[in-house]
């Protein structure tokens, strides 16, 4: 016994003194140092201010943004019974139906215009994508001087002095046509590509069968880039609803609280009232409305898309 206990001491000490190579270290670390400097940019740049808005959120806050006092969830309750936040609400949800399906749908019929194999169809893709490129600021300069009630074309064609941008009943259909027509170009870009991607075989094979170009569209076009089309849903619902530069320097929010959507309404509360526990509280509230249609979109999506 004494022979095999000092057998299994001698390889016990052995792996004791045994040490993992330097490269073999260098391996195990590598792909951590590969990640390092992108953890190191979402921490500082989406973890901290994230947590530091649930602090926020929790707490008063003097003029400066600093915390006076612990308040739990006083600033949601409040919330709730503001007739403004409530008005936001609907204005946004408002604002998401004018621009989103619009947007959508026009894109979709602008790629299948431009999906045609014609000579010069590069330069209409150019034009239909070029909403793309333009900053939300100068987009909004471009549309107002369209809106202007006294020199804009727009009230020019339709022989009419309709206040687009001080009209109440017209603000949030201006601004909402502007987002449309900035929101074109990307959904344009990857329609077409998704278009691109189908089988020529299966229309040939539709139009045998005697199918016309609507039921080609909706029995094969739509079913094969139906990943495209929810993909383009989610980012559409989520960039409308985070909208704010064209807001901003078109109505400022108004006239009223025509134009007051969530976002804009957070910015208010923040920069002109000074009360960043409130609009911290709405920034989270913003957070949970766009995780809950996401997540209720995937289940969605998950039943018709087909991949």
């Amino acid at each position: 016994m004494s022979e095999i206990d000092s057998i299994k001491n001698k390889k016990l000490q052995k792996n004791k003194e045994y040490k993992i190579p330097i490269k073999d270290r260098i391996k195990f670390i590598e792909p951590y140092l590969y990640i390092l400097p992108a953890l190191i940019i979402f921490s500082l740049f989406i973890f901290y201010p994230f947590i530091k808005t649930i602090y926020l959120s929790l707490n008063s806050t003097d003029s400066q943004g600093k915390v006076s006092s612990f308040i739990g969830l006083q600033n949601y309750i409040d919330l709730f019974k503001s007739i403004s936040f409530k008005n936001s609400l609907i204005v946004t949800g408002k604002f998401v139906a004018f621009t989103v399906i619009p947007s959508m749908i026009i894109g979709f019929i602008s790629a299948l215009l431009a999906n045609a194999k014609i000579k010069g169809v590069g330069i209409f893709r150019t034009i239909y994508a070029l909403p793309m490129a333009i900053s939300s600021a100068s987009a909004a300069i471009i549309w107002m001087f369209l809106f202007h009630p006294s020199i804009g074309i727009i009230n020019y064609v339709l022989r009419t002095n309709i206040g687009w941008l001080t009209d109440e009943k017209w603000g949030l259909l201006a601004v909402s046509l502007v987002t449309v027509w900035l929101n074109i170009g990307i959904n344009f870009i990857f329609t077409i590509a998704a278009l691109q991607g189908v089988p020529q075989d299966l229309y040939e094979s539709a139009a045998i069968d005697g199918a016309g170009v609507f039921r080609k569209h909706l029995h094969i076009t739509i079913p094969c880039i139906s990943p495209t089309i929810f993909f383009l849903l989610v980012i559409n619902i989520i960039n409308t609803f985070q909208a704010f530069g064209q807001i901003n320097i078109m109505t400022s929010g108004g006239p009223g609280e025509a134009t007051n959507v969530l976002v804009h309404s957070i910015y208010r509360e923040a920069f002109f009232n000074n009360r960043f526990g409130v609009a911290s509280a709405q920034s989270i509230i913003l957070f949970i409305i766009l995780l809950i249609l996401t997540l209720i979109q995937f289940r969605v999506g998950e039943r018709k898309v087909n991949y």
